[in-house]
């Protein structure tokens, strides 16, 4: 009766390994599974019944050839996951290309003849609320007065003219909020709109950046509203 003893094992493994990684086909990777198992019949069938392989090992080979194929199937898995995501960013990023957004900033672009809404956040009640308009030289355009707000998010509205009136050039504009707050001038975080003018897509899968008319880049996640 022949044995295939350990050595023999190891020979025949290393032979189907090197056959096996010699191909690229998926057909190759099934008949390396097929030839393993096969293999595993054969030392049992020609054990030697006076000195019988010990049945562990047996186990521990299928053991780790299980294991080996779950991480394989995991990793394919993994990698079709992470080309969806990949293609769902790419699809998400073409749709918000020239949209409007709302972000948490102090500057906005006016266009001829428009006006900037925008909302700014009381931390908690108080009077004297203004809202201060400044050109790209820093000189004020004009003062929006809005009295006492409660605490939460407020809205404004701009309508793009100065002191007098006037409509103002298009532009950017920094747009300063403050209020009384406890008997303190206390300064107010703003939310203002920005047009996407272009998106980049994170090589690494980390995420998308906005390219923001006027103002530069912020990632998706500082992005507050996205307007229809």
């Amino acid at each position: 009766m022949s044995t295939v003893d350990s050595t023999t094992s190891a020979s025949i493994l290393s032979q189907y390994a090197y056959e096996d990684t010699s191909s690229k086909s998926s057909s190759s990777d099934a008949l390396g599974k097929d030839t393993f198992l096969q293999l595993l019949v054969t030392q049992l069938n020609n054990q030697n019944p006076l000195d019988p392989q010990d049945n562990s090992e047996f186990v521990s080979q299928l053991a780790q050839f299980s294991s080996l194929e779950s991480m394989q199937n995991l990793t394919d898995t993994v990698g079709s996951f992470y080309g969806s995501y990949q293609s769902m960013q790419a699809l998400q990023a073409s749709s918000l290309v020239g949209r409007s957004v709302v972000v948490n900033t102090d500057s906005a672009q006016l266009e001829a003849g428009g006006s900037i809404s925008g909302s700014l956040v009381m931390p908690s009640s108080g009077s004297n609320v203004t809202v201060g308009v400044y050109d790209a030289s820093g000189e004020q355009v004009t003062t929006l007065s809005l009295g006492t707000l409660a605490t939460g998010e407020q809205s404004f509205t701009w309508n793009g003219t100065d002191t007098e009136g006037n409509a103002v050039a298009a532009g950017s504009y920094t747009i300063l909020a403050a209020a009384s707050i406890g008997g303190e001038n206390t300064a107010l975080t703003t939310y203002l709109p920005a047009k996407v003018s272009s998106v980049t897509l994170d090589s690494s899968g980390a995420g998308m950046t906005l390219n923001l008319a006027g103002l530069g880049s912020v990632s998706l996640s500082d992005i507050k509203t996205i307007a229809e």
